[in-house]
């Protein structure tokens, strides 16, 4: 039995990690650039997309540059501002078994009083109420135009085909 609660305490890495770590691992055949030539290369990378990948390591290992951008963020730190590149201490090329290291922040409890919670869960509520009536009236307005944009369309036609006899009108009397 205390095999089995030793295998349950076993912790693995979140699926996201070892999901984009597979992904990086995939295709060693990256050719990776100096600092140098990043520069020179980079409207090139961004033509083709870092050929055609979703996400490649950076040239050192110690971080990943995203060339599909997804929401690849959470815990990394942007590194380059030219692409998404992003690295985490824990995140590196070889160091699959740091993955589990990873975790994401924990939120802290709230160390307000229970009447000032409550007052700001009625001030959400109302802010939620006050969304919901705007949202409303926004729909009713938007109901509005849409029927007077109909009524304007009608219009145009009848004043089109009323042109249109009156020049038949005009060119008839000038004929004569």
């Amino acid at each position: 039995m205390s095999l089995i609660m030793q295998s349950s305490r076993i912790r693995n890495p979140a699926p996201f990690l070892s999901k984009t770590y597979d992904l990086l691992q995939k295709d060693g055949s990256f050719h990776f650039k100096a600092a140098d030539e990043e520069d020179e290369e980079d409207e090139e990378d961004e033509e083709d997309g870092g050929g055609n990948r979703i996400v490649s390591w950076n040239a050192d290992g110690s971080g990943f540059i995203v060339w599909s951008p997804a929401d690849f963020s959470e815990g990394f730190k942007k590194t380059s501002p030219k692409r998404w590149e992003f690295k985490h201490e824990k995140f590196q090329r070889g160091n699959r078994h740091m993955l589990v290291e990873i975790v994401r922040k924990k939120c802290e409890p709230s160390v307000f009083p229970a009447f000032l919670r409550s007052s700001h869960e009625g001030a959400v509520t109302m802010a939620v109420d006050q969304e919901n009536g705007d949202h409303l009236l926004l729909m009713e307005e938007n109901k509005n135009l849409r029927r007077q944009k109909l009524e304007l369309q009608a219009q145009i036609a009848q004043f089109k085909a009323l042109r249109l006899r009156l020049l038949d009108c005009v060119g008839r009397r000038i004929e004569k």
